[in-house]
């Protein structure tokens, strides 16, 4: 793992404790519905990026073969004790997704919930993910993203170095962007909230 990658590995080491209070003014924002409406559209085996704390853990579908990942071992921790509770055999793994440990095409679904903000190289995160989708498999993000209208984006610009700091998560990537720029083609965006936090489903030709 390179410097950086060390870096926010320990942000989120830090913060895993209270990490559900900190997440608490997203997912007041609908972020609960959206990520109840992603388990509806998840097939096949099927992995999830960024499992953290195990929010999503509670919504996954019966009878599906699920692997969840995360670079955070204390919030791993946190997410195997939300499975063990609710008796959920999901196979949950310490991994990098900048570094997957897994063969090319072995997943039908794959999707992360505000993952990429602090993935410290989104696009080689991005290439990884298209790496080991299925060809013909389904790839979902909810992401926040930066703001393209002028002024929310320029103060997304002056405060995001706080954020990065105390938190580990930028609040100006361009995920749209760089999806792109990792070789996906067949993209659908729809906006969730505003022009901030959007659905991108990814079909991976």
């Amino acid at each position: 793992m390179d410097k950086l990658s060390e870096k926010i590995k320990k942000r989120y080491d830090r913060v895993a404790f209270i990490y559900d209070i900190l997440e608490q003014p997203m997912e007041a924002m609908s972020l609960k519905e959206w990520r109840m409406q992603v388990m509806k559209e998840l097939n096949g085996k099927v992995l999830e990026v960024g499992v953290g704390t195990g929010k999503n853990i509670e919504f996954y579908p019966d009878n599906l073969d699920i692997t969840a990942i995360d670079f955070s071992i204390n919030m791993l921790e946190r997410a195997r004790i939300k499975a063990k509770k609710l008796k959920n055999n999901v196979d949950l793994q310490f991994m990098d997704v900048q570094n997957l440990y897994f063969p090319d095409n072995t997943f039908d679904t794959i999707f992360t919930t505000c993952v990429f903000c602090s993935v410290p190289n989104p696009i080689k995160g991005l290439k990884e993910i298209k790496r080991v989708c299925k060809k013909g498999g389904k790839i979902i993000l909810i992401e926040h993203v930066r703001s393209e209208k002028k002024i929310q984006g320029a103060l997304m610009d002056v405060f995001n170095p706080l954020v990065v700091n105390l938190y580990g998560a930028n609040i100006n990537r361009r995920t749209v962007e760089n999806v792109k720029k990792a070789g996906f083609n067949k993209i659908e965006v729809s906006n969730l909230w505003k022009d901030i936090v959007k659905k991108i489903v990814i079909y991976n030709d």
